[in-house]
C-alpha cells in the first residue's frame, strides 16, 4: 500500500489594510485541491489558463498563484502562494 506525500502550502496576503501572518495548509494533493477549489473555480472563470485539475504539486502552486492573480485583478489586496520546503 502507498502512502501519498503530504504537502504543505504557505499562503501570505498583503494588503492595505497591513500584511496579514501567513497561513499553513497541510494535505495532499488531493485535499489540498479539495480546499483551494472555489479559488481555482472564481480563478478559471476570469481566466481560461488556470488548469483546475493540476496533476502535480508544482503544477497544483503555480495554478493556484495564477488564480489568485485572476481573481485579485483589480484589488489591493494581494495573495502569494509558495510550497513549504
Amino acid at each position: 500500500m502507498k502512502t501519498e506525500k503530504v504537502f504543505t502550502i504557505i499562503v501570505s496576503n498583503f494588503g492595505r489594510a497591513g500584511d496579514k501572518p501567513p497561513k499553513e495548509v497541510s494535505g495532499t494533493l488531493e485535499e489540498l485541491k479539495k480546499y483551494f477549489s472555489y479559488t481555482f473555480e472564481v480563478g478559471a472563470s476570469w481566466d481560461k489558463k488556470v488548469n483546475v485539475n493540476p496533476k502535480n504539486i508544482t503544477s497544483f502552486v503555480n495554478n493556484l498563484q495564477r488564480a489568485y492573480e485572476a481573481k485579485e485583478a483589480n484589488c489591493y489586496n494581494r495573495t502569494s502562494i509558495e510550497l513549504k520546503k
